[in-house]
C-alpha cells in the first residue's frame, strides 16, 4: 500500500480481487452497478476546535491527511462507509442484537442472532446483514433468514488480521444461528460481529463455547 498525492484530485480505480474473478468468469458476470464511498484514513479526533487561528483552521490536519492508494483486497477495504440520510436526520443508524455475549453449553447447542437497525425505518430490509464468526475452530454459523438476492450483496471488510482470516467465516441474510463445535480440551472464546449490508454501522457479540464433558456430550446425543 502506499500514499497518494493529495494536493491534486486523483482517481485510483482498480479491479479488486473479487472483481477479477467475475470478469474471468465472462459473461454478464461482471457489471458495475452501484458504488461506495468511505473515510478509512480519517482520524476525527484530529479535529481541533481550539486552534488558535480560528475556524477556517479547525480541520486544516485532516485535510492534510495522506490518502492511501486502493487496495485490491475486498476483505480490507472500505472499513467506514459514509451513508445518505434524509435532511433533518438527528440519530445514526444503529445495528442492534439481543445479547452482547452467547455462551454455548457443550456440541451441537446453538443460539439464533437475529439483527435489527433502530433509528431509521426500513433499515437493511433489502441487502440485510453480513454476520462474521471470527473461529470456525469454535462454531459454525449458519443462515436462517436468506436475502431474496444474494447475487446483489456488496462485499464487506472483515477487519481481522491475516491469522484470524484464515479461520473466519462470513455469511449473509437476515437471521443467522451460531452452533457449538466439540471441545476436547479446554473452553475456547471467538466473536461474531453483524454488519449492515446498507446503512454500514456493526455490534460485535462475544461468544464462549465450553469444553465438552461426559453430560453435555450425552445432552447432544
Amino acid at each position: 500500500m502506499g500514499y497518494l498525492d493529495n494536493s491534486s484530485v486523483t482517481v485510483d480505480a482498480i479491479l479488486t480481487l473479487k472483481g477479477r474473478e467475475l470478469l474471468a468468469k465472462g459473461g454478464n458476470a461482471f457489471q458495475i452497478t452501484q458504488f461506495a464511498v468511505g473515510d478509512d484514513e480519517i482520524d476525527y479526533s484530529l479535529y481541533n476546535a481550539n486552534h488558535p487561528l480560528g475556524t477556517n483552521f479547525y480541520g486544516t490536519i485532516i485535510e492534510n491527511l495522506p490518502i492511501t492508494e486502493a487496495v485490491p483486497d475486498e476483505t480490507q477495504a472500505l472499513k467506514y462507509k459514509l451513508v445518505s440520510l434524509p435532511k433533518q436526520t438527528t440519530n445514526l443508524p444503529v445495528v442492534t442484537v439481543g445479547n452482547s455475549s452467547i455462551t454455548l453449553q457443550g456440541p451441537g447447542n446453538s443460539s439464533v442472532i437475529g439483527p435489527n437497525t433502530a433509528n431509521i425505518q426500513g433499515g437493511n430490509a433489502n441487502l440485510g446483514y453480513t454476520a462474521i464468526l471470527s473461529a470456525s475452530t469454535v462454531a459454525d454459523i449458519q443462515v436462517t433468514q436468506a436475502l431474496s438476492n444474494p447475487g446483489t450483496l456488496p462485499t464487506t471488510p472483515r477487519f481481522i488480521g491475516d491469522n484470524e482470516d484464515a479461520q473466519s467465516v462470513a455469511v449473509a441474510g437476515f437471521e443467522f444461528k451460531v452452533v457449538a463445535k466439540t471441545l476436547i480440551v479446554a473452553s475456547k472464546t471467538a466473536t461474531v460481529t453483524i454488519i449492515g449490508n446498507e446503512t454500514g454501522g456493526s455490534t460485535t457479540i462475544n461468544l464462549t463455547v465450553n469444553k465438552a464433558t461426559t453430560a453435555n456430550l450425552n445432552l447432544s446425543k
